[in-house]
Order: structure tokens, then C-alpha cells, then sequence
């Protein structure tokens, strides 16, 4: 599971940035190491090689000194990768590894005479640093020992030569996530108009890249412009469908006046003002995702108290509690609508509404409550659906068409914030809207 979020993580160009490091890495190591045993094999033939030359001196030296000036001879023949002593002690030679056997051998090669020496080599100290010491022995029976620096190892050569291939490498890596990045701006582009597509004016991809890249931006700008022609359509019928039904109704409502019973003629307001009300529920859901109202900062706590005395002054029991004042950014007349629905709904269902307006940290919350039935659990998420009713017997009492939490739906995740029902504990229902101060998510 972790290895899949991680692989989607990436993205396209984590993923291909990741075949070439592996490339890479994968052709540098093999690549080394085969280099760095040939170059081992090759550094260890020249060690052997003047390892041979500096016994031959040192041995024709000591030799020709005599005894009792031998040691400060073999001293003057010691540098700093090469120590030289001269004694007539003879320790036995130890037995040879197969590496320090191979290396006897490389001498002996390049400098025949060392043959009858008894020539043998030891490898003190192994690890990081080390020191191949050895003796020979001269014609009359006495020893010239020898030690030779060899300092670092193997491993540390390696690693050196690691470090210092690396360097190329990298390089090749940074122009090559350069190269990817560029090649793949295109997309990056189509997947910054996809996040926008249907919302505001359309924005045109300019077709780049591979021809498959430019392919696939030239289908998805003919989609997108299909797209908006349909929104265009659909958002010019619906204006054009409730201007022409508000006429009737606004007739409707003049006429009204020549009723004389007043019960008709307040039972036919009613039907009006319903009609009215279910014309604004449907063109402002079916608005489409174009919408034209821009953000602006506002005081949130005035703009809500001001619409709880709005019902307040028609004599409904809504209280308000929250700060007096809490400015924020959000479509000011999208977010009033949806708190009056909120309260209506409230009103409906029971006989209050109790709406709060609290901040905590980056989030705003804002709550109402009603002391109504609530609503059953497993249908929490039925009643954000459009045209969706709890009543289904679509009772005389019941207004609307449905749309009143949908409406808030859609406000709020325009706004970028998140919406939820719960039934309280102590009865009645508790809408709770969540928006973020710095909208990280708002639709514009």
C-alpha cells in the first residue's frame, strides 16, 4: 500500500527522472567496478614492478657495505613508502596468501636475480591502511627486511574513484531532469487548464512538445471549447427561460389584486411566492460551474447577523451568536443564500434556527442548529443530492423543489470548504459550514 501512494506520489516526471537515475546508477557501478579491477590488476603489476627495482638497489648496497656500516645504509635507503633494515637474524618465511603469492611472483618476473633470495612478503595491519612487509636474504646468509606503505586499500581506491566518477554522473543526472522537465512543461500546462476547465473564460493551451504531446492539447482544446459552448448554451437558456417565466408571474401577481376574497388571494400570493422561489433555486443550481461572482473581503459576522435579523424582522425565533466582527475573502452574495437556506430549513423542520460563527485558527466555522427531527443516519448524504426529498409523499407543506442543500453544497465547495450533517444529542439537526481564511482550495 505505501509503495503505491509512493508510485503515485512521484508523478510522471518523478517516474521517468527515476528510470534514468536507475539507468544511470546501474551502468556507473557496473561500469566502475569492472574499471576498478582492471585498474586494481594494473596498479598492483606496478607496485610489483618498482617494489623489484628498489630491492635490487637496496640489495646491491647493503651488499657491497660492509657489515658494520649495513644498518645505517639500510637506513638511508628508507622513504617514506619504503623501510629498509639489514639484520643476520633469519625468521621463517610465514605462508603467502594467494593475492601476496601472486605479487611474489610479479617481482620475481620483473627482477629474475631476486629468485634464489628466498623472497617472501607478509601483509600486516589489513584494513584501511596497510603495510606489506618481507625479506630477502643476502649472499652471505644475513636479511635485509623490507616494509611497503600501502596506504587507503582497495576499498578506499575504490571509493575515491567513486567520488570522483560521481561527478560526471551527477551532471548527467541534473541536464537529464533539466531535459525531462522542459519536455514535459507542456503537460504540466494541460493539467493546470484541466483544473480550469468549465470554470470562467476558457483557457487555450498552446499546442508544444512531441507530437503526441501536441496531439493530445489540440484534442483536449476542441473539448474544452465544446464544453463551454454547452455551459455558454445552457447558462444563456436558463436566463432566458426565467426571464420569460417571471413575466407571467409578475402579471400574475398585478392581477392578483383584483381578486376580492382574501383568502384566495393570500393562498395565491403563496403559490407565487413559492413559484418565485423554486425559478431562483434552479437558476442558481443550474448556474453551471461558471460563476461570475468574484471573492471579495467581506465582515463575515455582519454579513450573517445581518441575515438573522432579516428573518428576525419577520417575527421567526433565529438568534445569532458569534464575534462582532470577522473579515474574510468568499462570494459574499453565493454564501448569504446559502445561510438563508440553511435557516429556512431550520425554520421549517422546527421552530427555531440557532446560528454561531466561530474561528479556530485557520478555519471558520459556522453552525446551524434546529430542534427539529433530524435526519436518519444513513440518509445524512441523500439530502446534499439535488432534487432530492425526505418527504416523498411531497406534501402540500413541503416547499421547494430540493435544491436548498445542494445549493449550499455547491457554495461551499466553491468556496474551498467542506460541509457536513449531523443529528445532535440532544435533538435537531446541526449543519456545520468549514471555510479556510487562505482558501487553499476555493474554485474561481
Amino acid at each position: 500500500m505505501r509503495r503505491q501512494r509512493f508510485s503515485r506520489s512521484l508523478g510522471l516526471v518523478g517516474r521517468i527522472f527515476g528510470i534514468l537515475l536507475l539507468t544511470v546508477l546501474l551502468e556507473f557501478v557496473v561500469g566502475t567496478l569492472i574499471y576498478e579491477r582492471a585498474s586494481h590488476l594494473s596498479l598492483q603489476d606496478d607496485e610489483a614492478r618498482r617494489l623489484a627495482e628498489h630491492l635490487v638497489i637496496a640489495r646491491k648496497l647493503v651488499a657491497k657495505a660492509p657489515v658494520s656500516q649495513r644498518g645505517g645504509v639500510s637506513a638511508q635507503l628508507t622513504t617514506d613508502r619504503y623501510d629498509i633494515h639489514w639484520t643476520l637474524a633469519a625468521p621463517p618465511p610465514p605462508p603467502l596468501s594467494p593475492e601476496l603469492a601472486r605479487m611474489r611472483q610479479q617481482i620475481v618476473d620483473w627482477e629474475p636475480s631476486l629468485h634464489e633470495s628466498r623472497l617472501w612478503l607478509r601483509l600486516n595491519s589489513p584494513g584501511r591502511s596497510s603495510q606489506i612487509n618481507g625479506g630477502l636474504q643476502l649472499a652471505d646468509g644475513s636479511w635485509l627486511y623490507f616494509g611497503m606503505h600501502h596506504s587507503g586499500g582497495k576499498w578506499a581506491f575504490t571509493f575515491g574513484r567513486f567520488g570522483l566518477a560521481l561527478i560526471p554522473v551527477l551532471a548527467l543526472l541534473i541536464a537529464g531532469g533539466v531535459l525531462i522537465r522542459r519536455t514535459l512543461a507542456p503537460l504540466r500546462d494541460l493539467t493546470h487548464a484541466t483544473k480550469r476547465i468549465g470554470l470562467a473564460q476558457q483557457v487555450a493551451v498552446a499546442e508544444a512538445g512531441t507530437n503526441d504531446v501536441r496531439n493530445l492539447i489540440r484534442a483536449f482544446n476542441a473539448m474544452q471549447t465544446r464544453i463551454h459552448r454547452l455551459i455558454n448554451e445552457r447558462t444563456e437558456t436558463l436566463a432566458a427561460v426565467g426571464h420569460d417565466m417571471r413575466t407571467p408571474l409578475a402579471r400574475l401577481q398585478l392581477r392578483l389584486e383584483a381578486v376580492d376574497d382574501p383568502e384566495i388571494r393570500e393562498a395565491m400570493g403563496e403559490d407565487l411566492a413559492e413559484m418565485g422561489e423554486m425559478i431562483e433555486s434552479v437558476l442558481a443550481f443550474l448556474g453551471g460551474e461558471k460563476n461570475p461572482e468574484p471573492a471579495v473581503r467581506i465582515d463575515l459576522a455582519v454579513t450573517i447577523a445581518t441575515v438573522v435579523d432579516a428573518f428576525q424582522d419577520h417575527g421567526d425565533d433565529v438568534i445569532y451568536d458569534g464575534p462582532d466582527h470577522l473579515e474574510m475573502e468568499v462570494r459574499p452574495l453565493s454564501l448569504r443564500r446559502a445561510v438563508r437556506n440553511l435557516i429556512e430549513n431550520a425554520l421549517h423542520y422546527g421552530v427555531r434556527a440557532r446560528v454561531s460563527v466561530a474561528r479556530h485558527d485557520n478555519e471558520v466555522l459556522i453552525r446551524v442548529d434546529d430542534d427539529g427531527p433530524g435526519i436518519p443516519r444513513d440518509r445524512l448524504e441523500e439530502v446534499l443530492k439535488p432534487f432530492h426529498r425526505l418527504d416523498t409523499a411531497r406534501q402540500r407543506n413541503t416547499r421547494g423543489m430540493g435544491l436548498g442543500l445542494a445549493i449550499v453544497a455547491k457554495t461551499v465547495e466553491q468556496e474551498g470548504g467542506r460541509l457536513t450533517l449531523a443529528n445532535r444529542p440532544e435533538g435537531g439537526l446541526r449543519v456545520e459550514i468549514c471555510l479556510y481564511l487562505n482558501r487553499p482550495e476555493a474554485k474561481v
